[in-house]
């Protein structure tokens, strides 16, 4: 029975997870804006959620991600691959870089109108998600009390 119930707020405790971890990497797109050659990095939502989904637990490697499909900037020298995740350590995987749209003299691949567009979308997702599970927990709380 704890199973059922916990098996359906599963997807959107990972998605909350993601949104988080995605959050932490375009507040540090727009935090290195001005810092020369710095490379733009983010996550292919989609794919990341489909990995951690088909991990079937919520722990540790459910949410590996692989990069993203516009890992453009990868092979380039210099670069620190980033083996140890995200702060908070729940996925396992590599970010992908972000495509560079308009090249600047400094090697900056950060473009601002984008990641503060990005920076707001993922901050709505984000809440929606939060709402849909305290809705979600507000129905199940009701229903063992029987009101």
């Amino acid at each position: 029975m704890l199973d059922k119930l916990t098996n359906s707020l599963d997807f959107h405790t990972k998605a909350l997870v993601l949104r988080a971890d995605r959050q932490r990497l375009i507040a540090s797109n727009i935090a290195n804006a001005d810092t020369p050659g710095f490379a733009a990095r983010d996550m292919n939502f989609a794919e990341a959620m489909r990995n951690a989904t088909a991990g079937g637990s919520a722990g540790g490697n459910a949410l590996a991600m692989r990069a993203s499909t516009a890992d453009a900037g990868a092979g380039r020298s210099g670069h620190i691959a980033l083996g140890a995740g995200s702060a908070s350590g729940a996925d396992g995987g590599e970010k992908g870089y972000v495509v560079q749209t308009q090249p600047t003299l400094d090697g900056n691949s950060v473009d601002l109108d984008r990641e503060r567009a990005a920076f707001a979308d993922n901050a709505v997702r984000y809440e929606a998600t939060l709402r849909f599970i305290n809705g979600q927990s507000k129905t199940m709380l009701a229903a063992i009390q029987g009101q």
